[in-house]
C-alpha cells in the first residue's frame, strides 16, 4: 500500500524553519536544503531490501547484512530539484543521477517539458524523484508519467520526495498515481491564488540559485 509520510524529525523541522525565513541568504538556503535532503534520505531508504553475506572481522567469520543488489537513481526535476541531490548522494554515493527538465508557465500554470537525460538502465533501478516543492502536483505528475510511459519504470519502483507539500498537490499526485510513495518534510496549509504554497518558502529555485 502506498505511503504518504511527513518526516517530522526535530532536526528537519528546525532546518526547515531556517529556509522558510525570507532573510536566509542564498548560501545558507542552499546548504540547509542539502542537509534536509540528507536527513530525509535516512527515511526514504528505510525499506531498501537487505541480504546476508559472510565476512571476516579481525576476530572471526561472521554473517552480516548489506543492501541487496537493488540499484538506485535520483532524478531531480530541474532546476530546483538539483538542490537536493548532493544531500542524498552523500549517503548513497553509488546512485546514478538523471535529470528531467520541466517548468510551470507563470500565467497558465501549465507544465512544459524541455529536457530529459536518464541512466540507460533506469527501468531496472529504484528511482527517487526529487523536487523541493509539491504545489499543484503538475510537475511531479508530468515527470512520473514520463518515467512510467516513456522509460518503462514500474510505479512501484518510484518514490517522490519533496521538502514542502500543499494538500492540493498531494491529492493530485495520489489521484494520478495511487501506488506512489510520497515523502515530505512538511504538509503546508494551501495554495494561494498564484499557485504558491502557503506558508511555503517562496520560489525554491530562485532561492537556491540566487535568481529572480
Amino acid at each position: 500500500m502506498a505511503k504518504f509520510t511527513v518526516v517530522d524529525h526535530p532536526l528537519i523541522q528546525h532546518k526547515l524553519t531556517i529556509i522558510r525565513d525570507k532573510n536566509t541568504s542564498t548560501k545558507v538556503f542552499r546548504e540547509v536544503t542539502n542537509e534536509i535532503a540528507m536527513l530525509m534520505a535516512y527515511e526514504i531508504t528505510r525499506d531498501l531490501p537487505l541480504e546476508e553475506i559472510e565476512i571476516e572481522t579481525p576476530l572471526t567469520k561472521s554473517t552480516q547484512k548489506q543492501i541487496s543488489g537493488k540499484k538506485m537513481a535520483i532524478v531531480p526535476i530541474l532546476r530546483a530539484g538539483l538542490g537536493m541531490v548532493d544531500g542524498i548522494t552523500s549517503l548513497v554515493p553509488s546512485a546514478r543521477v538523471g535529470h528531467i527538465g520541466l517548468y510551470r508557465e507563470h500565467d497558465t500554470l501549465n507544465i512544459v517539458e524541455y529536457f530529459a537525460k536518464l541512466p540507460l538502465d533506469i527501468s531496472e533501478r529504484q528511482v527517487f524523484v526529487v523536487d523541493p516543492m509539491l504545489a499543484t502536483g503538475g510537475s511531479a505528475i508530468s515527470a512520473i508519467t514520463q518515467l512510467t510511459q516513456k522509460y518503462q519504470v514500474d510505479i512501484s519502483h518510484i518514490t517522490f520526495v519533496c521538502l514542502v507539500a500543499a494538500p492540493e498537490g498531494v491529492k493530485a499526485l495520489q489521484t494520478a498515481f495511487p501506488e506512489l510513495d510520497i515523502f515530505t518534510a512538511a504538509l503546508d496549509e494551501k495554495l494561494d491564488e498564484n499557485g504558491y504554497i502557503l506558508p511555503g518558502l517562496g520560489d525554491a529555485g530562485d532561492r537556491i540559485f540566487g535568481t529572480k
